[in-house]
């Protein structure tokens, strides 16, 4: 089951390579897409309104898979999904791609602007970026664990928000030098083109919280 999660806020995305936790830095790292737990991941926070939508439609695939299967018995209700409230009262979720299916090689998300033209390769989608997520709702169950997924098809970034060096010691100073966008034509050097696109606005609204939701 297809579905698109409209105007989230991007949050820890790792979409320009596959990445595996890595238990002794306790923290995720670029990988091949061939190493155990490898893949393309990125978590979002979303407001109630589209946190029930996607709920019933997780309840919706699941139940459907569950009648479907006539090997295994299913829970009446999944044990995980794929987002949850934190204490602060965000809804996150989480989507991944693994780096590999069956041994083939996945394909990378697919990423574009607000106006729907790819952006480059090792483009990197920065956390607090306003978003349209394309996923596949994935029911399962192993057995011993069972639940929904969702997997990671394509984003269009609406809103790239800044990225936020934590190296870097600096502040801006106005008036003073900087970096020309465009050579002049005596330059030697051919310096590249340093201004990153711009990205359209678009106007999300969110609603306030209630206390429907059951997470």
């Amino acid at each position: 089951m297809q579905h698109m999660l409209t105007g989230v806020t991007a949050r820890y995305p790792r979409l320009n390579s596959t990445y595996r936790f890595d238990s002794g830095d306790n923290r995720s790292v670029k990988c091949d897409p061939f190493d155990d737990g490898a893949a393309y991941e990125m978590s979002f926070v979303m407001s109630d309104d589209i946190a029930k939508e996607l709920h019933g439609l997780c309840l919706e695939a699941y139940k459907n898979a569950s009648a479907l299967d006539t090997k295994r018995k299913w829970p009446d209700k999944p044990t995980l999904l794929p987002y949850k409230r934190t204490e602060e009262g965000e809804v996150v979720g989480k989507c991944k791609l693994k780096g590999a299916y069956g041994g083939d090689k996945t394909q990378p998300p697919k990423q574009v602007d607000a106006a729907r033209s790819k952006l480059p390769d090792d483009f990197e989608l920065t956390s607090g970026s306003k978003c349209n997520v394309a996923v596949v709702v994935v029911p399962f169950n192993t057995g011993s664990i069972n639940g929904v997924s969702l997997r990671l098809r394509a984003v269009q970034v609406l809103e790239l928000a800044e990225m936020k060096g934590s190296d870097d010691p600096f502040s801006a100073v106005d008036g003073g030098y900087t970096a020309s966008a465009t050579p002049p034509a005596d330059d030697p050097f051919g310096l590249p083109d340093a201004t990153r696109a711009r990205f359209k606005r678009t106007a999300s609204a969110l609603d306030d919280l209630d206390d429907e939701i059951p997470f």
